[in-house]
Formats: C-alpha cells, sequence, structure tokens
C-alpha cells in the first residue's frame, strides 16, 4: 500500500539557481536552497522514492493534467526569466503508473483530468527548481521518480482542485509508493513593476501583500486551516496569488481540507522576491 510521507509547500524562485551563479546575486537564496535540501532529507529518511509536484508554472485552461512521462532529461532555459535560469540540465526517472492512478481517481470523483506519457511534453521550471535542489545533495543523482501536476489553472475552481488533491491522496494509497507532495508555488505573487525590479529583488511589492502573507504563516502554524480555507479564494484574488493558489488548494485536498488541523513547520522563514512572498514549510501528514 502506498503512503504520502512528506507534504510541502515550497518556493521554486529563479533567483535560487541565480545564486548557484558568479555575480552580484551568488548566495542570495541559500536560506531558500537550504529548505529543499531538509525537506529531501527528511523525505529520503521516511523511504520516499516518488515526488508529486503540483507545478503553478505549467498553465493549462482547460481540465486537470499530468506529466507522467517515463523520463525527464535535457537543457532548460526559462522564456520568462532567460537571465535568471539558463542551460539548467535536468535527468530524472518518470512514474506514469503513479500518474495514470491519479487521472483513474480524479475522473472518479467528477474532476475532468488527463494523465500524459509523450515525451516532448516538457517540465516547468516550478517542478524543475524545487527537483534540482531536492536531488543535489542525494546519494543517488536520479532519488526521486517525478510526476508533475499542471496548477496554474486558469478556469478552474478552488473546490475542483481541492477534490483533486483529496483523490491524489487515495491514488498513492492505491500504489505502491512512497511519495513526497509538493506544492511548489509562492504565497502572495505581485512581482514588482519593471522599473522596480533590481530595489525590489529581495523584497515585497506591496506591505500589504507582506503582512497578509505574514498572517496567513500565522494561520499555518496555528493549525487554523477552517479560517484559511474560507480566506483562500480572496486571499488569491487580492494577493495575485500564483496559479490562482491552485498548488495550495491541492495540497490542502491532499490533507483533508477545511477540517485539516495539522501545525505547519516553516523550514525557511517568509522571504521577499522580486516582489513575491516566498517560503518552505512541511505540512504533517
Amino acid at each position: 500500500m502506498g503512503e504520502v510521507v512528506l507534504a510541502a509547500k515550497v518556493c521554486h524562485v529563479p533567483s535560487m539557481y541565480l545564486s548557484e551563479l558568479p555575480g552580484p546575486h551568488q548566495g542570495c537564496r541559500e536560506a531558500a536552497i537550504a529548505g529543499h535540501k531538509l525537506i529531501a532529507k527528511r523525505a529520503r529518511e521516511l523511504g520516499a522514492d516518488t515526488a508529486v509536484v503540483f507545478d503553478v508554472h505549467w498553465l493549462v485552461n482547460s481540465g486537470y493534467h499530468i506529466n507522467n512521462g517515463e523520463h525527464f532529461k535535457g537543457i532548460y532555459t526559462s522564456n520568462e526569466l532567460p537571465h535568471f535560469i539558463k542551460n539548467m540540465e535536468y535527468d530524472y526517472q518518470g512514474c506514469p503508473e503513479l500518474g495514470e492512478l491519479i487521472a483513474e481517481e480524479a475522473n472518479a470523483a467528477g474532476v475532468r483530468t488527463r494523465a500524459h506519457n509523450i515525451p516532448s511534453l516538457e517540465l516547468e521550471y516550478g517542478t524543475l527548481v524545487p527537483m534540482r535542489y531536492m536531488h543535489m545533495d542525494a546519494a543517488e543523482d536520479q532519488h526521486f521518480k517525478v510526476v508533475s501536476v499542471a496548477a496554474w489553472c486558469a478556469w478552474h475552481k478552488l473546490e475542483d482542485s481541492l477534490a483533486f488533491g483529496a483523490a491524489v491522496r487515495r491514488a498513492i494509497e492505491k500504489s505502491d509508493r512512497k511519495v513526497l507532495v509538493l506544492a511548489s508555488g509562492s504565497l502572495s505573487h505581485r512581482f514588482s513593476d519593471d522599473r522596480e525590479a533590481e530595489a525590489n529583488m529581495h523584497k515585497w511589492t506591496r506591505e500589504f501583500d507582506k503582512q497578509v502573507d505574514m498572517r496567513v504563516v500565522e494561520l499555518w502554524k496555528q493549525g487554523r486551516f477552517e479560517e484559511f480555507c474560507a480566506m483562500l479564494p480572496d486571499y488569491a484574488e487580492h494577493c495575485f496569488g500564483e496559479g490562482k493558489m491552485h498548488d495550495t488548494a491541492m495540497l490542502l485536498g491532499l490533507l483533508g481540507g477545511p477540517a485539516y488541523t495539522g501545525r505547519v513547520e516553516v523550514v525557511t522563514e517568509p522571504f521577499g522576491s522580486s516582489g513575491t512572498g516566498q517560503m518552505n514549510a512541511i505540512f504533517p501528514v
């Protein structure tokens, strides 16, 4: 029987890759990278062999979609921020059978879902960035098999993403996999206007967004998810939630929705990045 062994909300800011490179920003995201490595270490210690990533950088306009390819290998450059991520190599095994199980469970729950094993369907950096750092200190270069789920759901309802997350949990438990589940996306996501972009490299754009983010983190730390779920639609709208925060809805659906009372462990304290709010946090399963 399969199991969700660890669940987390993680950042995937491209400045993490920039932090590796010589230049004025070298080392600027060490705390975020360390958070990813810690999450991976904990997951490996719990026996995780597969990572399911709810990726808000994969935009879809209709239905729910899973990239359950057999193997992902290539060199990635971001078309959004090519001066941040360029020529980043990756090489991961997929887990097609788990992706198919997720699609079956989601469709049975009335959430239109398709699983795709298509060699030309590439991964987005919402998956590639966390997988890079979660493999960096692994004894095996390809420790986690990877399944990526589209979580930038442009015309979808948050309640459907909650139902989808619950279906993911059921599918995992019907599988033979030990799974690390990641909601890969930001807190607030109001990018700074272009003229302020450089100055706000390590800041929030608006104090309002920062204060709401900090309040949200306090609710999470206190396990107050009934209140958080009630505010999630407004939070996503007024603080420009990345991908409309469908990654967060999927994660909470996996954990029990408004009835979830886990007290979240902050691994990387909230920080501003190019105007957006970011963090790494473990959600007790």
